[in-house]
């Protein structure tokens, strides 16, 4: 899986950067069809105290994406991050079904 991870309108620090890579590369584990990972760190607000996290998943042909707001990166990334294993989970509970009723309906034809 390819992560990229882009910070708008700011340098994001190293630590940041790799706090972000290591947290999106554990959805690995749940879900091995992940092709490209894309993690946008922002700010929001006037005084840049909102700190925004965008996590977008890209899994063959679909794309999953979560957007957090929080006052500390980490939080936001955190977020984001159970957001997107969320759906990448009911994701994979619907791929999984298909295949089952195309099983039963080929055994049915039987």
């Amino acid at each position: 899986m390819k992560i990229k991870v882009t910070s708008r309108h700011f340098r994001a620090r190293d630590e940041l950067v790799e706090y972000a890579e290591n947290a999106v590369s554990e959805l690995e584990h749940y879900y091995d069809g992940i092709t490209r990972a894309d993690v946008i760190l922002a700010f929001e607000g006037s005084e840049n105290e909102i700190k925004v996290a965008e996590i977008r998943i890209h899994v063959y042909d679909h794309v999953i994406s979560s957007i957090t707001k929080d006052k500390d990166f980490q939080k936001a990334i955190d977020a984001a991050v159970n957001k997107v294993l969320a759906q990448l989970k009911k994701f994979k509970d619907k791929l999984h079904d298909k295949k089952r009723e195309r099983v039963r309906k080929t055994r049915d034809k039987l």
